[in-house]
């Protein structure tokens, strides 16, 4: 993914809810350990972006990533999309996405969602056509689409 100019980031190595660790050296481990193995694996440092899972958070949690060099990033759209055995259909899974869709979107797909995976190239063209552009969290970034903590 890397090597295909992918911004592989951090999600942490267990997909817990951050929100409820409470301890520093827990809560490093999940997202060092990721980070490491993607140190190993590409010989670069990782991204400092870190997605919590579930999109759970807590001031403490927000804190300790900030303390570890990692900006939080947060979607601005998800669906329930994750459940291998209740898939939405291709109109409603496209309907919710185009009608969420804004500039500075960031739109959470999960990989593991057939509908998403047989909709994705009719998702890319419709946004293209529409005028938008797809850019890494890195461009992002540098246009200032950030809140500080």
């Amino acid at each position: 993914m890397e090597k295909e100019g992918h911004l592989v980031c951090n999600h942490s190595k267990n997909h817990p809810s951050m929100a409820q660790i409470t301890d520093f050296e827990k809560f490093k481990s999940e997202i060092v350990s990721v980070e490491e193995a993607y140190n190993e694996v590409t010989g670069k440092e990782m991204p400092k972006y870190f997605r919590p899972p579930m999109g759970k958070f807590s001031e403490q949690s927000l804190k300790y990533t900030q303390s570890l060099g990692y900006s939080s990033i947060f979607w601005s759209f998800a669906y329930v999309d994750w459940y291998n055995d209740k898939q939405p259909t291709h109109e409603y899974a496209k309907e919710k996405i185009y009608s969420r869709t804004h500039p500075g979107a960031i739109v959470l797909l999960h990989p593991n969602s057939k509908t998403n995976t047989e909709i994705l190239d009719e998702v890319l063209t419709h946004w293209e056509k529409e005028g938008y552009k797809l850019e890494t969290l890195d461009h992002l970034v540098k246009k200032g689409n950030t809140i500080k903590i």
